[in-house]
Parts: C-alpha cells; structure tokens; sequence
C-alpha cells in the first residue's frame, strides 16, 4: 500500500493498538518507511503512544535528520530505526517497546523462544544485543546511528531482536505485521515465565514455527486479529 493518507492513519492506529495491548507505556515507538521515499520514514514526534494523532507524525532521513521540524521535540532513539531502514531494504516498519515480560529474557541466560502456536511469528532465535559490548557505559539509549547500526546488525535477517536491559525491537514488512509480532512476542514471553516455574518446557519446532508463521503472514488471519485490536483500542477503523 503506497496511499500515504491511509499509511498514516495505519501507523496512528498501530500506536493506539501497542498501547491499549500494554506492549507500551509512555515510552516505546513504532515507524513506517515513506511509501513513496524508501530514503526516508515516518515517526511521531516525541510522544507517548496511546496520544498520538495523524498531526504528530513527522518525516526523518534515514539518518534521523527532520525534514520539516516545525519546532516539535523528536524521539531520542529515532536512531533504531534509521539504523534498521538502512540495514533492511525488505523492513516497511519498525516497533520498539520495553515489554516488563520480554526484558527478564535480555538479562539472563534464559533464550526467549517460542512455546505457542501464535508465538510462531517471533522467529526461532532471537539474539540479544547489549550496548555495552561495543559502546561501554551509556545510559543504555540508543542515541546515535553508530548503536542504531550496531543494533541492526545484531538484528541482522530477523523479525525480533532482545535489548539488554532495555527491551526489544521489531522489524517487518507491514504495520500488521510488526504489530501482531510485538503483541505475541509480549504474551509468548508471559507464557514462558509461567511455564519455566512448573518444570521443562517443550518448545515450538522449527518446522511448526515455520508453518505457523506461515499461516500467520496470510492477510485473512492478519485482519482478523488487526479488526479485533482496532476494535478494542477504540478506533473506528485501521
């Protein structure tokens, strides 16, 4: 879809979903590359998501420079998303968030991986990367595109990368699909914790994930689940 009116009023909606679903607080951010300028992408000025509006949303080079400012403050971690637009031609939009499930599995040995149907769509291996390794101490915020390029190539072929300490980022090729990826891969990091405490935990296959995620990437069952997260995050339509 290259209907740029619609692709906002999509990622203004994705917003709210993220937002109602608990994947985001006050903090977290979710883009989409311009339809029209594969060079450039689209991301709210620095606000928290549930509030965003079709006139928040501003255009960014892919080096995180605005093209048209208008005195509006910016996200300080617009870098993730430079970062991974420039690694990932396929990538049409991007989520970060600091899902409180998903971040026990960026700070222990633990590999998050997926152990329901409907995890499936996280990928078989998630890698975790830590901004220590290459950048010592930071605030941990990904502030300049060096870490965002950094995180990208951690990211590298993927769908989902951990954030030490921090939380995680999701890459796809439509706005559905980041969404439905950052909401299972919340719920499917919930499920984990509860089932690591009752003993051994049998593990998706490679092969069901990928039959599974197969299934998920069909626009049926991706509009179903995108009606029933509109509907609940209160917007008419998405």
């Amino acid at each position: 879809m290259n209907n740029i009116d619609e692709q906002l009023k999509l990622l203004v909606t994705a917003n709210r979903i993220l937002a109602r679903e608990g994947v985001v607080d006050a903090y977290g951010h979710v883009s989409i590359r311009h339809p029209k300028r594969p060079d450039r992408y689209i991301l709210s000025q620095s606000r928290a998501p549930d509030l965003v509006e079709v006139s928040d949303l501003m255009e960014y080079t892919l080096e995180g420079d605005p093209v048209d400012q208008q005195g509006r403050s910016m996200y300080t971690e617009r870098p993730i998303h430079g970062g991974i637009y420039q690694a990932r031609e396929d990538v049409m939009a991007v989520v970060h968030n600091h899902s409180p499930t998903v971040i026990p599995f960026s700070v222990t040995n633990t590999p998050l991986r997926p152990m329901f149907h409907l995890g499936a769509i996280i990928g078989p291996e998630l890698p975790v990367w830590d901004i220590r390794d290459n950048f010592q101490d930071t605030n941990m915020l990904v502030t300049n595109m060096d870490q965002g390029r950094d995180l990208a190539a951690c990211l590298g072929d993927r769908r989902v990368s951990l954030m030490r300490g921090h939380g995680c980022v999701i890459a796809g090729q439509t706005i559905r699909e980041v969404v439905m990826a950052s909401v299972y891969l919340q719920v499917n990091a919930g499920l984990l914790l509860q089932s690591l405490q009752l003993g051994e935990v049998k593990y998706l296959s490679p092969g069901e994930i990928e039959m599974m995620s197969d299934s998920q990437m069909r626009l049926t069952g991706q509009e179903r689940a995108w009606e029933y997260w509109v509907n609940r995050a209160g917007r008419s339509r998405g």
